[in-house]
């Protein structure tokens, strides 16, 4: 019976239509349309890549080889599961560009590729020509940022290695590229024939090989997995299907877009401050009405009902309209996200990102609406004969609370269980818990302080000035809304710039002064004496580190498949650099063990990194299975140490006895800190003296880490930014709402003898107050929270920006002061007579 009463009253009350409503549906619209929307891409970019997984690959499935080639009876093997096999093999080399007895060098990824290739799709050029037409003989295609970095142009020749080749095109579009994963040079292609007499596959030179194989229809990628597997057992072999033909680029965006739906979460939090704002000052206005139904006999239980239902509706029209911009923006930006992304995207409705969004927004305005619908029971029907202004000052029973515990608790348990990275979704709760904390202790003590600082004898004769202290103080102000709504949004750009700032700096800045000038990579042995010599009579150097080095993959821990230990932990994730030394390298700190005695040869033994084996779980004593060029190594552990990669140096997980590898056929690596204007001569120096090696300049890598930085920086702050205007919404819902309020102020100082003037100067002190001080909390917030990412995240230094900070105070004074002003123009023309003839 209730229940249709309560419906009864619901239907009568929409009537009125949508009036003190907008910033509740807004708000949740927005906050909805900004999870959707980036749900909606993430499904439709890992769409793509799932339907488009054999041309991302290059071939229905790939098998990767370190350091060698398939030998004959594996390369059958291949060739009898396969319709086609397509062979590739990538490094990284030097281009050398000779010109007017100058030489300039530039890193560059080469693809060596056979005449099968590519197996699906096809490489774009300029001028258009076929592949096989450009690669002919000596003929190479380099993609535009590198032809341009050394100035070349089809028909020019250039160097790799010791062998000349003609750039005959540039390269547009691989149709692999994207499966091929970050590089820290621009691409390079030719065949890989053309590669013989240029020395650049030496044995043990860094180099990787990938057979791409095109498989009959229907085959059975898991059994065929399965077979490659047991076939190629002990073998180093990495097997990779059109399943997941771009594993690097689906973490990447999976990883991507559940931070940013955190982040929109953050919007709809901040969104929930604006709807229990808006349900609240709705339910003000109703507490006659309250009053007339308890009169009439009414249980607060149906009236919450009613109001329950009313506000239920009003937010699903939010949520539905949230929605439908979610699933509509993805598909108006098809044409740019399909010419602008590298990666394959399957635009259209996809239900589940859509169904996520809509959970979130129902949970959110469940958890913002409670609270405020239940203190209606609390309404008496004496607020009738009384000059009650409906504010209710008792909190609600004990079971809303709970309700609203639970509730709090659903939406982060639903966060953390659809994001994928549940320890990222808790810490970035706590986070949105933690601000909108200080954000309401913040907007309390400004209460406090600008009722303390009204009396002062400082304020004294700056009427303006006092009036707005007043005002901030007083009771009913808006203080909490505006310092909430604003500072919310304002504390993630604070965030953000903050730990961007940091982040560049010790790229751009502190990095460089402790790293290495180059990273020399596949030094021969025999190169090793004459490379050292020339450096070491460099005044301009200041320190050289070598190592020997293979590539291995971890294929095993105690005798059981390292994915069952370490599940998908960074180390056991493709080939990684293994070194061997007889005694621990200068500068190495051995943390626990003991290192072997020099000329130890036993049976093999590890130093494991101690911060990595912590990660997996591993102990002294433990055994880990190496495979390095076919062969399986298992070694004990016997020590731990510190490896800090931060630096840029030289720096292995796992160093195994010098007996275990030095056999094996390898290169060495090295590091060279040299002053910037020795650097050039020493590129050039060793570079003709050993066209084999590869010498990377650190300065140029950073550069592109800043790059990527940039830009995820960027996407993160165009989420944020969906944020601060749910922000903005509130903070003009709050605004709005206060009109009424201070036509009467206005009348009441107009009547004491305030000129217009007087009163705009109150209004907008006190508007930019509100503002700053949610400025000023968001700096604090965010500086907390880029400190606490920067320490124990990146585990560097952090260092206060004060340019974004600076930038965010004055944004938020300017945002308040705005709004405030746009509702304040009816104020000012309102007649004093009028208004209060009308309180009477």
């Amino acid at each position: 019976m209730s229940l249709a009463v309560a419906a009864r009253i619901a239907r009568r009350e929409l009537r009125g239509g949508l009036r003190g409503f907008y910033v509740l549906i807004a708000c949740l619209a927005l906050g909805v349309a900004a999870i959707a929307t980036v749900g909606s891409i993430r499904e439709s970019i890992t769409a793509g890549l799932k339907r488009e997984g054999a041309l991302l690959l290059g071939g229905d499935a790939e098998m990767s080889l370190t350091y060698r080639h398939a030998e004959p009876a594996e390369r059958a093997w291949m060739e009898l599961i396969a319709a086609q096999v397509s062979v590739v093999v990538d490094f990284r080399s030097m281009v050398v560009v000779e010109r007017n007895g100058e030489t300039e060098r530039g890193l560059t990824q080469v693809k060596g590729v056979d005449a099968a290739y590519p197996l699906y799709g096809e490489v774009e050029l300029d001028p258009p020509m076929p592949l096989d037409q450009a690669l002919a003989g000596d003929g190479a295609v380099m993609e535009r940022v590198l032809a341009d970095r050394m100035g070349l142009v089809p028909g020019d020749r250039f160097r790799l290695g010791s062998a000349d080749y003609t750039l005959r095109a540039i390269l547009l579009r691989e149709p692999d590229g994207a499966g091929d994963g970050f590089g820290l040079g621009p691409r390079l292609i030719l065949r890989e024939a053309a590669l013989e007499g240029s020395g650049l596959l030496a044995p043990g030179t860094l180099y990787e090989t990938k057979y791409r194989l095109a498989l009959p229809p229907g085959a059975d990628m898991a059994a065929l997995e399965a077979r490659a597997v047991e076939r190629f057992a002990g073998k180093g072999m990495r097997w990779r299907d059109a399943r997941n033909g771009a594993p690097g680029m689906t973490r990447f965006v999976d990883r991507m877009a559940s931070f940013l739906v955190l982040v929109g979460l953050a919007g709809l939090a901040v969104g929930g401050v604006g709807v229990s704002a808006a349900v609240r000052a709705y339910l003000d206005g109703k507490t006659e009405v309250i009053a007339t139904l308890k009169t009439l006999g009414a249980e607060g239980r149906t009236i919450l009902l009613a109001y329950l239902i009313q506000i239920g509706a009003l937010a699903g029209l939010g949520i539905a309209i949230g929605l439908a911009l979610g699933a509509l923006l993805p598909l108006a930006a098809a044409p740019l996200m399909q010419a602008q992304l590298p990666v394959p995207v399957a635009v259209n409705v996809h239900p589940a990102p859509l169904a996520e969004a809509a959970l979130y927004g129902v949970l959110t305005a469940l958890l913002f609406t409670l609270w405020p619908l239940a203190r209606t029971e609390e309404v008496r029907a004496a607020a009738l004969f009384r000059d009650a202004s409906g504010r209710v000052r008792a909190w609600p029973r004990p079971v809303y609370i709970a309700a609203t515990v639970a509730l709090a608790a659903a939406l982060i348990g639903a966060a953390a269980a659809f994001s994928g990275v549940p320890k990222l979704a808790l810490w970035a709760a706590f986070g949105i818990v933690a601000a909108l904390g200080l954000l309401v202790l913040a907007a309390w003590g400004l209460r406090r302080l600008a009722r303390r600082l009204a009396r002062a004898r400082l304020v004294r004769g700056r009427t303006a000035l006092r009036l707005a202290l007043g005002a901030v103080g007083g009771p009913g102000s808006e203080t909490v809304s505006v310092v909430l709504s604003l500072g919310l949004g304002l504390s993630i750009l604070a965030a953000i710039g903050q730990i961007d700032a940091n982040l560049r700096g010790a790229i751009q800045q502190e990095l460089p002064e402790r790293a290495p000038a180059y990273f020399v990579v596949d030094i021969q042995p025999d190169q090793l004496s004459g490379f050292l010599d020339r450096l070491n009579r460099d005044p301009g150097v200041s320190k050289v580190e070598t190592a020997p080095m293979l590539r291995g993959v971890i294929t095993g821990i105690n005798g059981r498949p390292a994915t069952e230990v370490a599940g998908d932990h960074w180390v056991i994730r493709g080939d990684r650099g293994v070194t061997y030394a007889d005694r621990p390298p200068e500068g190495t700190v051995v943390t626990a063990g003991e290192w072997w005695p020099e000329a130890y040869d036993g049976p093999p033994v590890m130093s494991f990194a101690q911060e990595e084996a912590a990660e997996i779980g591993l102990k002294l004593g433990d055994s880990v299975t190496v495979n390095i060029l076919g062969r399986d190594i298992t070694a004990t552990i016997t020590s731990f140490r510190d490896v800090d990669f931060s630096t840029a140096g030289i720096g292995f997980v796992v160093t195994l006895n010098d007996a275990a590898l030095s056999g094996a056929p390898h290169t060495h690596i090295a590091t060279i800190h040299a002053e910037p204007e020795a650097e050039a001569a020493i590129l050039r120096d060793l570079a003709s003296a050993y066209p084999n090696i590869t010498a990377i300049r650190v300065r140029d890598a950073l550069d592109r880490v800043a790059e990527v930085l940039s830009a995820l920086a960027a996407a993160v702050a165009y989420g944020a930014s969906a944020t601060l205007v749910t922000g903005v919404i509130v903070l003009i819902g709050a605004a709005a709402a206060g009109e009424r309020a201070r036509i009467f102020e206005s009348a009441v100082l107009k009547t004491v003898g305030a000129v217009r003037g007087q009163v705009l100067a109150y209004f907008a002190l006190r508007s930019a107050m509100l503002g700053a001080a949610a400025g000023a909390v968001a700096i604090l917030a965010g500086g907390l929270a880029g400190w606490a990412v920067m320490r124990f995240v990146m585990e560097g230094s952090y260092a206060f920006e004060p340019v974004s900070a600076l930038a965010i105070v004055i944004g938020g004074a300017m945002a308040t002061l705005l709004a405030g002003l746009a509702f304040a123009w009816r104020p000012l023309a309102a007649r004093p007579a009028r208004v209060l003839r009308g309180r009477e």
